[in-house]
């Protein structure tokens, strides 16, 4: 179903409006249903659901965006520092971010809608159903909120790889490295670290000391095959899918829900907002996501107790 080759992250905006344009022949369908008993009934006969989520899922939370108006971190936006290049250029100023990044979500919690989802997972496998979450975030809310089942399309805040070796592990160091203590204020005045390569955080396998990256999916950068692959297989048998807190603007992510629409299998949106993709969904539920999730998650009158 999904066309593998369009792995690269940074596909956004005009070129996504135009893949997600909606066909003359739906232009005059009727919106997408906000009719929650209705969704209600689908979801409660559903044995295999993908959950697509997005950042506007953790922004609920409090986490940065870094997108639209204001996403700068000091004068910066994301794409100029989420790069191989940047990274190859000034890996001091590329940790700070980073650095930043993770001591912000250590102050961060799962909110209602990570936490439906987990229940939701938790309580459906008793059942022999099936709840997979297909994740663009990198900050582990979901798995925070006791979710399992996760596919992190673009790698995890808290994981580093090796330059050298290529080894890949969990990181939740505070900080990472003491050179980037207290370092990273995001405040456009303040001056860069200049931290010397030597010091920023290295490899701890026995005889590498290699230079560490966030073992993140930067802009350019391809996404992780065998987990493209699953997700390709999460969204080929499910019978419901649904799309929370994302703008349905960032490829590959965006064409997943409108691909799954387009065999005929339910998809419900929850966003603050419409999306190039709404129209093509049966269901839409406008609001934060911690609002209007957990009521359509919750256990249905049909489920066993």
């Amino acid at each position: 179903m999904i066309v593998l080759q369009l792995t690269c992250r940074g596909l956004i905006n005009s070129q996504l409006h135009g893949h997600l344009k909606i066909p003359r022949a739906m232009q005059n369908m009727a919106r997408p249903s906000s009719d929650l008993a209705a969704f209600r009934k689908t979801f409660s006969n559903a044995k295999n659901i993908a959950i697509l989520t997005g950042a506007g899922v953790s922004a609920e939370s409090g986490v940065p965006t870094f997108r639209g108006a204001g996403g700068y971190w000091r004068k910066w936006e994301a794409q100029q520092l989420a790069t191989p290049e940047a990274f190859s250029r000034n890996p001091s100023r590329v940790w700070e971010f980073y650095h930043y990044r993770r001591e912000v979500m250590l102050t961060k919690d799962p909110n209602p809608a990570h936490l439906a989802i987990a229940e939701c997972e938790e309580r459906l496998i008793k059942q022999g159903r099936n709840v997979t979450v297909i994740t663009q975030n990198i900050d582990e809310l979901h798995r925070r909120a006791g979710s399992k089942n996760i596919l992190e399309l673009h790698g995890n805040l808290f994981k580093t790889r090796c330059m050298s070796c290529g080894h890949e592990a969990a990181n939740y160091h505070s900080p990472i490295c003491g050179a980037l203590k207290g370092k990273g204020a995001p405040d456009p005045d303040t001056e860069d670290a200049q931290i010397p390569v030597q010091q920023l955080p290295r490899c701890e396998q026995k005889g590498c000391h290699g230079l560490l990256r966030p073992a993140v999916v930067w802009f350019g950068e391809t996404l992780d095959s065998d987990i493209l692959s699953r997700a390709e297989e999460v969204l080929d048998s499910c019978d419901l899918c649904l799309v929370v807190g994302t703008s349905s603007v960032v490829y590959p992510a965006a064409m997943f829900a409108p691909q799954v629409a387009a065999r005929g299998v339910p998809v419900a949106e929850f966003n603050m907002e419409d999306t190039p993709a709404t129209m093509r969904f049966k269901f839409h539920f406008h609001g934060p996501c911690g609002t209007t999730l957990p009521p359509a998650l919750e256990r249905h009158e049909t489920e066993p107790k």
